[in-house]
């Protein structure tokens, strides 16, 4: 079952493990190579897959990048990070917009404090802002799953946080990605940005938060969290990392939706595509 409630400003749609059908299944037992065995152990290993495609205009992505830099020094996350047993976790920060087109600009990091947090954020505001052409999501995904093997830490829990402004287009079916990953016990949150009208030429969409929660999103405890304003822009991404560290979903859950086929048709960018450029 989903559920949708709404914390402060922003509006939170958190998808509970059990009946949903966006590939919630609850996943077997995390599964660690013995190298994984004796990596350092952390809370949470955390991929922040950061949408860079031309839809996204120069100020958005600028404001996006100071968001996830203000959010990781924020006094809410710090506070966050001492509530897990080991009080720190690992991150890892890649931009990504075609099927091929994936550039990490923070490989992993510890943040255990005020020190590293202001250390990875200094390197996420200091690295030129790009932009490319396309929107894979599927990409994205299929690019973070096997980051996780390759981190030196060990985690409790595993998390690949994808922000976007668009629909997939461009490689494989995005819920033939989240299955992948979500088989690897691997949960994956959603951050829709949702500032400009839909249209045809720009291949926004209505309700892309629908088309997360219900095509890319997944695991126990999945959210998403969708972004109407611009003002809302670096509350919500503050929002969305104090939940994931912290492990917690919405004290009060109301407006239950029953868990169902997917209300938006999970090809919709592949679609719009094609009808605009017939391949």
């Amino acid at each position: 079952m989903r559920w949708c409630v709404s914390i402060g400003a922003v509006f939170i749609a958190c998808a509970l493990a059990g009946g949903d059908v966006a590939g919630l299944a609850s996943p077997g037992p995390k599964q660690h190579s013995a190298d994984k065995d004796q990596a350092a152990t952390v809370d949470v290993e955390l991929i922040l897959a950061v949408d860079v495609s031309y839809s996204m205009d120069m100020d958005e992505l600028a404001i996006q990048r100071e968001g996830y830099a203000q959010a990781i020094v924020s006094k809410e996350f710090l506070q966050a990070l001492k509530t897990g047993p080991n009080g720190k976790i690992s991150v890892t920060y890649f931009e990504w917009a075609a099927s091929s087109d994936q550039k990490i600009i923070i490989p992993w990091r510890v943040i255990d404090g005020p020190e590293t947090a202001d250390a990875v954020a200094g390197e996420i505001l200091k690295t030129p802002i790009r932009r490319a052409s396309r929107t894979s999501i599927s990409g994205a995904l299929s690019f973070a799953k096997p980051l996780f093997d390759g981190s030196g830490y060990s985690g409790f829990r595993r998390v690949v946080d994808v922000s976007g402004d668009g629909a997939n287009n461009s490689g494989t079916f995005v819920t033939l990605a989240r299955d992948d990953v979500l088989a690897a016990g691997i949960t994956i949150n959603g951050l829709p940005i949702m500032l400009k009208r839909p249209n045809a030429f720009t291949m926004d969409i209505d309700n892309l938060d629908v088309y997360y929660e219900d095509c890319v999103i997944g695991g126990p405890g999945a959210f998403v969290v969708p972004i109407r304003e611009r003002e809302q822009f670096k509350e919500a991404i503050r929002t969305k990392l104090v939940l994931e560290i912290a492990h917690r979903v919405p004290p009060q859950r109301l407006l239950p939706v029953q868990g169902r086929a997917p209300r938006i048709s999970c090809t919709i960018g592949e679609q719009m595509w094609r009808d605009r450029w017939g391949n």
